[in-house]
């Protein structure tokens, strides 16, 4: 089984930089960035894929299920300018009677429970937290920590809010309102806010908190500074689902984004080629405002 999985990633390896479409074990997600980055004038150069297998389920009716693991490295270039996106992807390969048939990508955001928003709106402070916000450092610590996991935070399933929180406490922003979980933004003695660690929380938190760490809604990616935020719906149904961190911006002023669930980094915005995109899918992009 493991001899098969390492020459399907060496196909797609060769897909992510070949010209021509086969339909055996094409994978559309690499056929969607490819066009994405068609689009935009780029195209991958390079491409590298390491597996691991995590494991191998119970066999039923002559199939086995495999979960396993890639890190995927791209090199684009896009009008002359070049820049490495990784990711890293949870699959699952079915095997009919020891021989690969078909495998997937893992949707992390199917079977989530979306949570309500909390706070709705924050219109009154009873104290002000001045502070300057370094979106270099956030950056660094997005860069540094975008596919492992500080120990000094809880871990979550879902840790895209929380991975976004911690890179946003430590580019200044400071945690107000604990122990009301649902108020303010903060983590602490094995506690936290829904701000800090639900998507859709933390997507009506910035914008109507007047106090501490809070951001203003712009009307378009391109608007967006890098240590700013992107909020995904990916089923364009009001509460959202994801949360990342802008981290650099391609060739054309366009954000790229460091993630977790499932971690990514230098990842294009807009998300085209994630298993959770639908046509439906809204944004919100917020840009970090501060005392200064």
């Amino acid at each position: 089984m493991r001899d098969q999985l390492h020459e399907l990633l060496k196909k797609r390896v060769q897909q992510c930089v070949s010209h021509s479409r086969s339909s055996i074990h094409t994978c559309p997600k690499i056929e969607k960035k490819k066009e994405s980055l068609s689009g935009r004038s780029g195209e991958i150069v390079k491409a590298q894929a390491a597996g691991k297998v995590i494991s191998v389920g119970m066999e039923k009716e002559d199939v086995t299920p495999v979960e396993y693991r890639v890190h995927f490295k791209y090199l684009i270039k896009q009008k002359g300018v070049f820049y490495m996106e990784e990711e890293i992807e949870e699959r699952t390969a079915d095997f009919y009677k020891g021989v690969f048939v078909e495998d997937r990508e893992k949707n992390p955001f199917k079977d989530i429970i979306k949570e309500e928003a909390f706070p709705a709106r924050e219109l009154e402070e009873e104290e002000r937290y001045e502070y300057e916000y370094d979106r270099m450092k956030a950056v660094q610590y997005a860069e540094k920590w975008w596919n492992s996991y500080n120990p000094a935070y809880k871990k979550f399933d879902v840790d895209c809010t929380n991975y976004i929180s911690q890179c946003l406490h430590t580019g200044g922003g400071p945690m107000r309102g604990y122990p009301n979980r649902g108020k303010g933004w903060w983590m602490r003695s094995g506690n936290w806010s829904y701000s800090w660690t639900v998507a859709n929380s933390m997507r009506w938190y910035l914008p109507s908190s007047n106090s501490g760490l809070r951001a203003e809604e712009v009307s378009s990616p391109d608007q967006l500074l890098i240590g700013d935020v992107i909020c995904y719906d990916f089923q364009g149904d009001g509460r959202f689902d994801h949360t990342t961190i802008v981290t650099g911006k391609d060739a054309s002023g366009m954000p790229l984004v460091n993630a977790h669930t499932y971690n990514s980094r230098m990842r294009y915005w807009a998300y085209e080629d994630s298993t959770a995109y639908t046509p439906n899918i809204k944004y919100k992009f917020l840009t970090i405002t501060d005392d200064q």
